[in-house]
């Protein structure tokens, strides 16, 4: 049986972000048919700018979108600044809405944040953001997580039981979604 290719992108630039322990503490749990891609090229993305969005874009743009068109689904966990989406992930998103590269492609969408909120604002505005360029939002492929540094630990394992049962309902919905895409595509080609 193939795997299911799946970029996996924190929200985050900072060194010891909860977030992108989060993800990678995601990826430790998932079955071995996933095969993951971290993407890592958030911090080298030029602000969004269409005047110099020509001829395939700048390169770090063409590495994003390249690597969204490899993949079959996308993992997003993300924190909240400011009550919102970080400014860098939105920027990466900016440097999609132009393209199909994530439409219709299976999305899971995790916030997590010390707070008792959890990123719900980052949350709620990230799914905004691709439902609007058409990315597939999974069913049950949603995720909140507040006090996330009472859910880890420093070497960023889940310490908590319930949250590592929700993860996994998460991956589970995931894997599904992209199973089911790749099935229709067979049938249809």
């Amino acid at each position: 049986m193939n795997g299911i290719k799946l970029l996996a992108i924190s929200g985050s630039l900072r060194q010891k972000s909860s977030n992108t322990a989060l993800m990678n503490a995601i990826i430790g749990l998932a079955p071995e048919n996933l095969i993951w891609n971290i993407y890592e090229g958030l911090g080298d993305l030029p602000h969004f700018n269409p005047d110099i969005d020509v001829d395939e874009g700048p390169a770090p743009v063409r590495e994003l979108r390249k690597q969204l068109m490899e993949a079959d689904g996308v993992l997003f966990c993300t924190p909240e600044y400011g009550n919102g989406v970080p400014g860098v992930l939105k920027n990466a998103l900016d440097w999609l809405v132009s393209t199909t590269v994530i439409m219709n492609k299976p999305t899971a969408v995790i916030s997590a944040s010390p707070s008792p909120m959890g990123g719900d604002k980052a949350h709620a505005s990230l799914l905004l953001t691709l439902n609007m360029i058409n990315a597939e939002i999974v069913e049950k492929g949603t995720l909140i997580i507040p006090h996330i540094t009472m859910k880890m630990n420093s070497d960023g394992a889940i310490t908590d039981a319930e949250l590592k049962q929700e993860l996994l309902a998460v991956l589970q919905e995931l894997e599904q979604a992209c199973l089911l895409k790749q099935e229709a595509y067979k049938h249809d080609n």
